[in-house]
């Protein structure tokens, strides 16, 4: 029997996945709202009675961000590239707008914050290993939301032999690994939290390998629509999901007891990861049919591609204006200052992109070292047995999304 909803012809693949890059902006504008907004009321810039508390499930984007991982690194795999190309393209791509993201980093959450640095904590931040070990000082350290970068560091790291391994799999397979795995982020989340102390169950929580099922979850989504594995689903279906919820979590913390509540938050990120990974194949399911949407048009687009410098930006400039300014009123006209601000985030997010990250990762491809290319420049492949014979398959026909 099929695993996932029905099997349809293989068909070729689309060569741009645009609505994946839309939707990494509103992943992290949902980062960005939980900011600005706190945890509880009491931190962030300004509280919104209309969106508090739900937007505090924004901090959750980050899940779409590692299940998009996955799905992107596995619907271009090309299991005879070389993994040096493969690394060398993943340095080239992060860390050059993160190393000019944490100088403000460094500003905002020491300086300005008169912090004193703990430097061995700071230089692990630097080279995305901070979560890697407890101990660091403060629990975040450098540009505070790099954390995320740093449990994608470990997805990159094993990714040439995890995707090599995946694509010998049968899919019925993969998502009995990716159900144990979520299954398996619930029952370390209660261990942890009913065994350590808070301090400790949180770098448990932030641990890299927690999070690998979410990233096992999107290559076993890619995979399973690159085989031609179809699901019946329209993309307002896992969307209205998501806000259903997200509405339904907030009310029940509100009027159910402590241990049920304890539970809806065991729950919550293997949750998120797969309405995330539902609504990611609803919208490329479209694309593969030939059909376009909103996301599909060219402003959301390009406010994806700056995502990333959004991402890594935002949190610094929302502290410095909480220092400087003070935490605003809790009301409603919060939300146009959260505009405005999204707006000032996004003009700083360009400038970064188009000045930083875009050209340093062109000039990065453009020095792969030419022992991983062959000598028209392409490529060079390491030797191994195909095992996915699958039109889609095909080397000359994989897709090139943007980058993650």
């Amino acid at each position: 029997m099929p695993t996932l909803g029905f099997r349809a012809s293989p068909a070729i693949l689309p060569k741009r996945l645009d609505s994946l890059t839309s939707l990494r902006f509103f992943a992290a504008f949902a980062v960005f709202a939980h900011h600005f907004t706190g945890v509880g009321g009491g931190t962030g810039f300004g509280r919104s009675p209309l969106i508090f508390p739900y937007s505090e499930i924004g901090g959750h984007g980050v899940t779409f961000f590692f299940v998009l991982s996955g799905f992107l690194m596995m619907w271009v795999f090309k299991s005879h590239e070389h993994p040096g190309v493969f690394y060398w393209r993943r340095v080239g791509r992060i860390w050059p707008a993160h190393l000019v993201a944490l100088v403000l980093g460094v500003f905002a959450y020491y300086i300005a914050a008169h912090q004193a640095i703990h430097w061995p904590s700071l230089i692990s931040s630097v080279f995305l290993v901070q979560t890697w070990f407890p101990g660091v000082t403060p629990i975040l350290p450098g540009n505070e939301v790099t954390w995320t970068l740093s449990v994608e560091l470990l997805f990159y790291a094993l990714f040439p032999l995890l995707g090599r391994v995946a694509a010998r799999l049968r899919t019925r397979w993969l998502v009995a690994a990716t159900g144990i795995g979520l299954a398996g982020m619930w029952a370390v989340h209660w261990f942890a939290t009913a065994h350590f102390s808070r301090g400790t169950a949180g770098w448990v929580m932030r641990h890299p390998v927690v999070y690998l099922p979410e990233f096992l979850l999107g290559m076993t989504l890619a995979l399973a629509v690159r085989r031609g594995w179809r699901l019946p689903l329209r993309p307002i279906v896992p969307v209205t999901l998501l806000f259903g919820y997200v509405f339904l979590y907030y009310q029940g913390r509100e009027r159910l007891s402590d241990g049920v509540v304890a539970q809806l938050d065991f729950t919550v990120r293997p949750m998120i990861a797969l309405l995330s990974g539902l609504i990611i194949v609803a919208f490329v399911q479209r694309e593969v049919r030939g059909l376009r949407s909103v996301l599909n048009a060219r402003p959301l687009v390009l406010l994806g591609l700056w995502s990333y410098s959004f991402y890594l930006i935002h949190h610094s400039i929302s502290r410095l204006a909480t220092y400087q300014w003070g935490r605003m009123p809790d009301n409603d006209a919060v939300l146009f200052t959260l505009l405005g601000m999204a707006v000032v985030v996004n003009v700083l997010s360009w400038a970064l992109f188009a000045y930083v990250e875009e050209p340093a990762e062109k000039w990065w491809r453009k020095h792969t070292p030419r022992r991983w290319l062959d000598r028209k420049g392409t490529v060079a492949v390491v030797p191994a047995p195909r095992t996915d014979r699958s039109p889609e398959a095909e080397p000359g026909r994989e897709p090139e999304p943007a980058p993650v």
